[in-house]
């Protein structure tokens, strides 16, 4: 058994040796985002950081974990979280783009935006730990009645239909339709006319008109009386 175990342990550090001699050593990431300097390598340990998270949310649905497993989990992805809004910024720093503002806003598997307070975000279960989901129950409120101020001040001459001829189609129309029920009126009247004519009717005499003996009789009334002044 220990000769196994010494063999195991030779192959194992000859593997490692092989990986550093070939520069294949796997790279940790810096514990401080300001001490990277390159750009790629930014962007390489910020979609490091994006797949650790990707990780844990898919863990943390299941309720099965436990109350402090699931807290556990949900601080780590809060603390990565952080880290990865550090790295964007230096990401901006280095001359890479703005994350902070391209960025969508995450949102959970239900399609609603994780809830959280002040920067600190609930996935999973965690949303339905004790006193997490009571947190964020908001009570509906009335819907509050406007006075008839509010009301006054949404309304203006266009309210009353004072600008209607204003947009250039109502009074077109309305000018159309006043001529087709001109004419229709103008034809109605001619029919009844000849109608009248045909029967034998006298028209009607228009009660409007001025006679021409009727003002002479007129004229001469109102001069005795001026004479007789």
């Amino acid at each position: 058994m220990a000769r196994n175990a010494e063999k195991a342990m030779t192959a194992l550090a000859r593997f490692r040796q092989a990986q550093l001699e070939e520069g294949k050593a796997k790279e940790r990431r810096p514990f401080l985002a300001s001490e990277c300097n390159e750009l790629p390598k930014a962007e390489k340990w910020r979609r490091q950081i994006i797949g650790e998270i990707s990780k844990k949310v898919a863990q943390i649905q299941n309720a099965g974990l436990g109350e402090f497993r699931i807290r556990d989990l949900n601080d780590e992805i809060n603390k990565l979280l952080r880290e990865k809004g550090h790295w964007e910024y230096r990401i901006k720093e280095l001359g890479g783009p703005d994350y902070a503002k391209i960025g969508l806003k995450m949102f959970d598997q239900e399609g609603k935006e994780v809830p959280g307070n002040r920067g600190y975000k609930y996935f999973g279960a965690a949303k339905d730990l004790p006193g997490v989901r009571e947190l964020f129950e908001k009570e509906s409120l009335p819907p509050q009645r406007k006075t008839q101020a509010d009301l006054m001040k949404d309304i203006d001459a266009e309210y009353y239909g004072y600008r209607d001829e204003e947009d250039g189609i109502l009074e077109p129309l309305e000018q159309k339709h006043e001529k087709k029920v001109i004419a229709e009126a103008v034809e109605k009247y001619k029919r009844q006319r000849e109608a009248h004519i045909a029967r034998g009717e006298e028209e009607q005499d228009n009660v409007y008109a001025v006679h021409e003996e009727e003002s002479d009789e007129d004229g001469d009334k109102n001069r005795e009386s001026e004479d007789c002044q």
